[in-house]
């Protein structure tokens, strides 16, 4: 039987695993839905996305392309989530329980559903129902302009079933993409949560002014706070050194195409908060990680300077240069 997957959502991260998966030879059939409609109609006629990574072409069959997400979840074995988290109580509003039962869920989300305060993971289980052995993560370290470019890139796909790791990761393996496999759904979500707040640091402090140097200790306390929240939240054996972890947080913290960083960036030179985000054309995840990190660890209570640093910035209006300079006294 042939699998069949579908992507729901109409941004970079998801035009780059469409074409993962059609790149990929392992026989599939691909659907995608996206809310805009204009979007989906460019695609059908001319094979690209309008609006993200525009020069990748567009394989799948025009009828599996829609608007319509009921029509697209239930043609599929596999759900591929990848809209911003803050949109996905949205994205998902018309969708029950019995809708989503016995399909795996894949997420490509890397970020926390605000009202909910919930990780994918968790609001899947607990809102729909999905059992873990049937929720799969995504993570990187991968941007989806170097998916664009066929730039040599890694993936880890997490899930308590390996054997559904794996056959997951067998759709995405191409000649410029290679998988590796994870039973730590919990600890590579966080990770990949906390490593958007640590890149919009990043970009505060390069924003200010602060060098090289002082981003090499920025983030290498950085990957310590991703640990200690981890192994508190999930304690598992997990070597936080792997790519899932430190390789997904150097990138997005460093990388031109960080759209994190970039957010950051602009608050660091003195954008206000909310004239970056009408700036940018994307999601920066890691704003509203911030302030879900911050009520999240108030049942932990771990010592995370970094990331209540940067909460005092976007939330309590506190003076870059002046908060930045309070963490830097708290780092080594």
């Amino acid at each position: 039987m042939v699998p069949k997957i579908a992507m729901i959502g109409g941004g970079s991260w998801a035009t780059a695993i469409v074409k993962m998966l059609s790149d990929n030879s392992t026989e599939k059939e691909i659907y995608w839905w996206m809310r805009n409609a204009e979007a989906v109609e460019h695609i059908k006629k001319f094979k690209h996305n309008p609006h993200y990574i525009s020069s990748v072409e567009i394989k799948i069959s025009p009828d599996n392309i829609s608007t319509e997400i009921n029509c697209i979840i239930e043609a599929a074995d596999y759900i591929v989530l990848n809209v911003p988290a803050a949109f996905l109580k949205d994205s998902l509003a018309n969708i029950t329980p019995e809708d989503l039962k016995g399909k795996k869920i894949v997420s490509a989300i890397k970020g926390i559903v605000p009202e909910d305060n919930l990780i994918i993971g968790e609001f899947l289980h607990e809102v729909y129902g999905i059992p873990y052995h049937d929720i799969l993560v995504v993570s990187g370290p991968c941007h989806a302009e170097e998916v664009a470019f066929e730039k040599l890139s890694y993936l880890t796909i997490a899930c308590t079933d390996m054997q559904k790791a794996s056959s997951f990761a067998s759709f995405l393996n191409t000649r410029y993409i290679k998988t590796n496999i994870s039973d730590d759904i919990y600890g590579t979500e966080y990770a990949a949560v906390l490593k958007n707040i640590y890149a919009v640091a990043s970009g505060i402090c390069h924003g200010i002014g602060y060098g090289d140097n002082f981003q090499a200790v920025l983030i290498s306390n950085a990957i310590r706070e991703i640990k200690l929240f981890v192994d508190v939240v999930h304690p598992i054996n997990r070597d936080i050194m792997e790519s899932a972890y430190l390789g997904d947080l150097l990138v997005t913290a460093y990388s031109q195409f960080s759209r994190n960083r970039t957010f950051g960036n602009m608050v660091g030179k003195g954008y206000t908060v909310k004239s970056a985000q009408l700036e940018m054309n994307m999601i920066a995840e890691g704003y509203y990680a911030a302030k879900c990190m911050q009520l999240k660890n108030r049942a932990h209570d771990v010592e995370m300077p970094i990331c209540k640093a940067v909460y005092n910035i976007l939330y309590e209006g506190h003076s870059p240069p002046m908060e930045m300079k309070l963490l830097a006294e708290k780092l080594n």
